[in-house]
């Protein structure tokens, strides 16, 4: 009995350790981000507003501007949230707000970007 239990806790330390993502995980999530919002801005672009009387045709703009939006935000939030490497694990009050203010001055320039206002 006591044999199975060791095995049983090193079968499930086994399974329950830590995975390292691949190294290539951020710049493919953020070129595939990318993507889905210029696939998306590309159809509301190509979008014309005479159709917008029949309400069968708004499924793909709506569809591109969901996509688009929520690919967008995660975009954003994604380029925001990247910090240096060796920053501090207990930050000073100035560090704090630092950061706030990077974080809002990356989150005002990507949102610029995304929507064209370069």
């Amino acid at each position: 009995m006591s044999e199975a239990l060791g095995n049983f806790e090193g079968l499930l330390r086994e399974a329950l350790a830590p995975v390292e993502p691949p190294e290539d995980l951020i710049v493919r999530l953020e070129s595939t981000l990318t993507s889905i919002t210029e696939m998306a801005a590309g159809e509301l672009e190509a979008w014309e507003l005479s159709t917008m009387r029949d309400p069968r045709n708004w499924a793909r703009p709506a569809v591109a501007l969901v996509a688009g939006g929520a690919a967008g935000t995660a975009l954003v939030l994604l380029r925001a949230r990247r910090r240096p490497h060796g920053a501090p694990s207990v930050p000073s009050i100035e560090d704090v707000r630092g950061a706030a203010e990077r974080a809002i001055a990356e989150l005002s320039r990507e949102t610029r970007r995304l929507l064209g206002d370069h």
